[in-house]
C-alpha cells in the first residue's frame, strides 16, 4: 500500500474523532480565514480613501466657510494662481446658495420677515448668494424640533424687542460645481439617469438628491424651476445622509449666473499628485493665494478614517495570526497524540526496514488530510462570516467623524447651518464615517487560496515535530513492550 493510501485510511480510522478534529480545525480555519479577508478589505479601503480624497485640499475665503464667518469670497482669478501651484493636478471651483420655495418666501415677505439664502438671514460670505433664490422645489426635510429651535433663534431685535420668525422648512442647499464630483472631491455616486456633461459650461440641467426628487416626484427628465428658470433632472445622486441629499448640483457657471456673481467662487477643491506631495503642496497654496485672502485645509476626518482603519487592519491581522497558531497547536497536539497511540504500528513499520523518512512522511500527509477538509468547512464559514466580522470590528474601533455639537464646523467643509448640518454629505470630508461603513470584506479566491496555503504550511510545522519524534522510537523497544 503506498504513503498516500495509508495516510488516507489512518485519518479516517475512528470517524468520531476525524469528525471532532475537522469540527475544531474548521472553526479556527475559518476564523483565520474570516481575519484574512477582513484585513484584506480594510487594506484596499485604506488604498480607496487615499486614492480618491487623501490627496485633496480644501480652500475657503479665509475667516469663512460655506454659509458662516466673514472675509472676501475666492475668485476664478485665484482658482488659476492655485492651479499654477507645483504638483497640482487639477482645480475645481465651487458656489453654493440655498433655495426657499417661492410659495413660502412669497408668505414670508407677507409677514415681513427678513429674506436670505440661509432661511431668513440677508447675505451669505464665502461667495454664496446674498439674495433669496426661490425654487419650485419642497425641501425633502422637515424642520422638526432642531428646525424651529434654531429658527426661533433667528429672530431680529427692533424697537418693541425680539420678533420671532414665521414658521418655515430648511432649505435647500444647491452647489454649482466644476467637475463631475461632490464637494469632497470623491466622485458623485449617481444612482440613475447621467451626469452634467460639460461642467465648465452653463447648462439647463442638474442633478437632484434622491430624498429631493422622492419628496417632489421628480425622477430623469422631470423639471422644476430657480428663480423662474427652468431646469431639468439630468440624473439623481446618492450622497447617503438624508441631509445630504436635500441637494442639488448645477454646473459652476450656472451657479454663478444664478447667483450673479460671475466671478466668485464659495471654495475650490485642489487635487494633489500624490499623498507624499500634500503638505508641501499645501503650504505653497497658502503662500500663493496668502494666508489672508484663503484658509487652505486638509481632511482632518480623513486622517481619522484612515487611524481608525489602521487599528482594525492590525487587530483584523493579530487575530489572523492568533487563529493560525491555534489551528497549527489543534495540528501538534492531535498528531502527537497519534504518534504515541501508534507506537507498536511504527516499531512495526521500523522492524521490516521501513525508513524514518517514510514513517514521517505519512504522518505529514494525515495532516494534510483532516487539514484539506477543516480548510473546506473553514472557507465556507469565512465566506459568510467575514463581511459580519470586519463590520464588527469597524463599529468597535472607529469613531465617527462628524460633529455634534449645534452649529459646530465641518473640517475642511461648510460651516453647518444650524443644528449641526452642513453642506452635501457634511462638507468635505464631513462623511468619513460614511466612507468606513462602506468597507466590504468578500471572500476573494485569492485571498482564500493564501490564507488555506498559509494554513498549510502551518499544519506542516506542526506535524513535523511528531513526525520527527518516530524517528527516536526503536522497534525492539516497542516490540518489547508489546511482546513481553
Amino acid at each position: 500500500m503506498s504513503v498516500l493510501a495509508r495516510s488516507v485510511g489512518n485519518a479516517f480510522r475512528n470517524k468520531v474523532r476525524t469528525a471532532a478534529v475537522v469540527a475544531v480545525l474548521a472553526v479556527a480555519i475559518g476564523l483565520a480565514l474570516a481575519m484574512l479577508v477582513a484585513n484584506q478589505a480594510v487594506s484596499a479601503k485604506v488604498q480607496e480613501l487615499n486614492a480618491s480624497v487623501g490627496t485633496v485640499l480644501t480652500v475657503n475665503p479665509a475667516g469663512g466657510q460655506g454659509f458662516e464667518g466673514g472675509g472676501e469670497p475666492l475668485t476664478t482669478e485665484q482658482a488659476a494662481t492655485a492651479a499654477a501651484v507645483p504638483n497640482v493636478t487639477s482645480v475645481v471651483g465651487t458656489t453654493s446658495f440655498r433655495l426657499r420655495n417661492a410659495a413660502e418666501a412669497a408668505a414670508m415677505a407677507s409677514a415681513g420677515a427678513p429674506a436670505g439664502p440661509g432661511g431668513g438671514q440677508g447675505g451669505g460670505p464665502g461667495g454664496t448668494s446674498a439674495t433669496t433664490l426661490t425654487t419650485s422645489l419642497t425641501a425633502a426635510i422637515d424642520a422638526g424640533t432642531l428646525g424651529n429651535r434654531n429658527q426661533a433663534a433667528n429672530g431680529t431685535t427692533g424697537a418693541t424687542g425680539t420678533t420671532t420668525q414665521p414658521p418655515r422648512s430648511l432649505p435647500i442647499t444647491a452647489t454649482g460645481i466644476g467637475a463631475e464630483m461632490d464637494n469632497t472631491g470623491k466622485a458623485l455616486t449617481i444612482t440613475d439617469g447621467s451626469g452634467l456633461g460639460d461642467y465648465t459650461a452653463e447648462s439647463a440641467n442638474a442633478l437632484l438628491g434622491t430624498t429631493l426628487a422622492e419628496k417632489n416626484g421628480l425622477s430623469v427628465g422631470s423639471t422644476f424651476t430657480i428663480n423662474d428658470q427652468t431646469h431639468t433632472v439630468a440624473g439623481l445622486f446618492d450622497s447617503g445622509t438624508t441631509f445630504g441629499n436635500n441637494a442639488l448640483y448645477v454646473t459652476l457657471p450656472t451657479a454663478q449666473n444664478l447667483a450673479e456673481l460671475p466671478d466668485e467662487l464659495s471654495s475650490m477643491i485642489v487635487t494633489v499628485d500624490s499623498l507624499e506631495n500634500v503638505q508641501s503642496t499645501k503650504a505653497a497654496l497658502e503662500t500663493a493665494l496668502g494666508t489672508d485672502m484663503a484658509d487652505v485645509t486638509q481632511g482632518q476626518n480623513l486622517e481619522t478614517a484612515v487611524s481608525s482603519l489602521g487599528s482594525v487592519r492590525n487587530i483584523s491581522f493579530i487575530a489572523f495570526v492568533a487563529a493560525l497558531g491555534t489551528a497549527g497547536l489543534i495540528i501538534l497536539l492531535i498528531m502527537v497524540m497519534l504518534v504515541r497511540e501508534r507506537r507498536r504500528e511504527i516499531g512495526v513499520l521500523k522492524a521490516i526496514g521501513a525508513p524514518n523518512r517514510t514513517i514521517g512522511l505519512q504522518f505529514v500527509l494525515e495532516a494534510l488530510v483532516l487539514v484539506a477538509m477543516g480548510s473546506a468547512v473553514g472557507a465556507a464559514i469565512a465566506s459568510f462570516a467575514s463581511g459580519g466580522i470586519a463590520s464588527a470590528l469597524i463599529s468597535a474601533n472607529t469613531t465617527t467623524a462628524a460633529p455634534t455639537r449645534p452649529g459646530a464646523r465641518l473640517p475642511g467643509g461648510g460651516a453647518g447651518f444650524p443644528g449641526g448640518a452642513g453642506l452635501p454629505s457634511g462638507g468635505p470630508f464631513g462623511g468619513a464615517s460614511q466612507l468606513l461603513t462602506s468597507v466590504t470584506a468578500s471572500a476573494s479566491p485569492g485571498v482564500i487560496a493564501a490564507g488555506i496555503a498559509a494554513v498549510f504550511g502551518v499544519a506542516i510545522i506542526g506535524a513535523l515535530v511528531p513526525a520527527l519524534l518516530t524517528a527516536r522510537i526503536r522497534p525492539i523497544e516497542v516490540l518489547r513492550g508489546e511482546y513481553p
